[in-house]
């Protein structure tokens, strides 16, 4: 079967409570991550094997504005990674879906789709041979194929007990460690028999959306197995990441750092001992690339470890940035110290700022002086925040639109 018959449901209705503040006003699934919307990576580790048709899930206003903000009709995308024939990107139409699995019900139906269909969330990070999760799938006749992830902490995941034929004979959601069957986390990627749309017909399930809720973990994967549906379980050692925390997300990005191929930074590399890349192609990016690569050489910048800066930043003399990412038209001043962090698009840090372990939203301001310094550690500050001279800030949360005043100490603190 070709790959490009598979059609692609990402359903994406959630509040994404466990990742504010980043995602009060923005969909988790376009929070930027490597200075690009998270869920533009797994669009194109499936694109590049073949897929050519999305479906986005999309339920409320924040998540459906963000996700056609970010992606349209898929030509920008299909443009900016050479994509021939394009991808097409389609919505669900207005009805409110009452789980993850009820998304998938609504597009199954609505766009017709009589072709094994892939689930994805647009939470992941993730590697996939496609080819081969979709032979097994149908060397098995499977109902439903779960790719399944080995992990350490079962207690945020749906977990699964196989066969030795590797069907799924049990599945408990988010266990206690002492009640998983097994450490063989769901990772939210399924593949569909499309005759999986009469399942959705029956009693039972009608009467579980009635009630308000179906979800796969906790709903509809279960019910499957109850009914002795063919659930199977394909077990990866890819890389997958959940990116539903902002700790998990700053993992992701220093795994993403570290492991991406040259190519798929869209930078110049400024030297070959070291992994960092400066993107930008037009004539006022490059004039900003080519001052940051200057001064690298001379020693007043330094980049150290896994870096990427976007088009149009500033960087100023003094500066040391190591293991992080700095986002387009972002400005930081001389001797500022960034480490193990993501600082977002058009944000302003001052002079002789500190930020470690953290990420700093959209369009923030930093500021930092050489006599009143601004601390940020192990920290997470949203969109549109001014954080004013001499405060320090740990372990906190910081809600969009914020002005946190002069002086102040921040600690194990949200301010909403």
């Amino acid at each position: 079967m070709d790959l490009s018959d598979v059609k692609v449901i990402i359903p994406i209705g959630g509040e994404a409570t466990r990742m504010k503040p980043l995602t009060v006003e923005t969909s988790k699934a376009t929070v930027r991550i490597l200075n690009r919307p998270l869920l533009e990576f797994a669009i194109i580790e499936l694109a590049r094997q073949g897929v050519k048709e999305f479906i986005f899930g999309v339920r409320g206003y924040v998540n459906y504005r963000s996700l056609y903000e970010a992606f349209k009709e898929g030509i920008g995308i299909s443009a900016r990674y050479k994509i021939k024939p394009r991808l097409h990107f389609k919505y669900q139409p207005r009805i409110d879906s009452v789980g993850n699995a009820d998304s998938v019900r609504i597009n199954m139906d609505y766009y017709d789709i009589e072709e094994p269909t892939l689930v994805i969330q647009g939470d992941n990070l993730f590697k996939l041979n496609l080819g081969n999760f979709l032979e097994y799938h149908l060397k098995n006749d499977a109902t439903m194929t779960i790719m399944l992830k080995s992990v350490e902490d079962v207690s945020e995941f749906g977990v699964a007990r196989l066969t030795d034929e590797n069907r799924i004979v049990e599945f408990v959601e988010k266990p206690r460690p002492e009640q998983a069957p097994s450490k063989l986390a769901n990772t939210g990627i399924y593949m569909l028999n499309p005759a999986i749309k009469e399942v959705f017909k029956e009693k039972d399930v009608v009467k579980m959306r009635k009630e308000g809720h179906l979800d796969f973990g906790k709903d509809f994967i279960p019910y499957l197995i109850k009914r002795d549906y063919k659930v199977f379980g394909f077990t990866s050692e890819d890389l997958w990441f959940d990116v539903g925390t902002p700790s998990r997300y700053l993992e992701a990005m220093q795994t993403l750092l570290r492991t991406l191929p040259p190519d798929d930074f869209h930078g110049e590399q400024l030297s070959p001992e070291v992994k960092v890349f400066v993107q930008g192609q037009s004539p006022d990016s490059v004039k900003r690339r080519n001052y940051i690569k200057r001064k690298f050489k001379e020693g007043e910048i330094k980049l150290e470890n896994n870096v990427l800066i976007g088009r149009h930043c500033q960087i100023g003399p003094g500066t040391y940035i190591a293991d992080s990412v700095i986002d387009n038209f972002s400005i930081v001043r001389s001797n500022s110290i960034i480490v193990r962090s993501s600082v977002m698009d058009r944000v302003f840090i001052g002079e002789n700022a500190y930020v470690e372990n953290s990420i700093i939203g959209r369009h923030c301001e930093i500021r930092s002086t050489r006599d009143e310094p601004v601390k940020i550690i192990d920290s997470v500050v949203a969109d549109d925040v001014i954080i004013e001279e001499g405060t320090t800030v740990i372990r906190s949360k910081i809600y969009p639109h914020k002005t946190v005043t002069s002086h102040s100490r921040i600690e194990d603190t949200t301010i909403i």
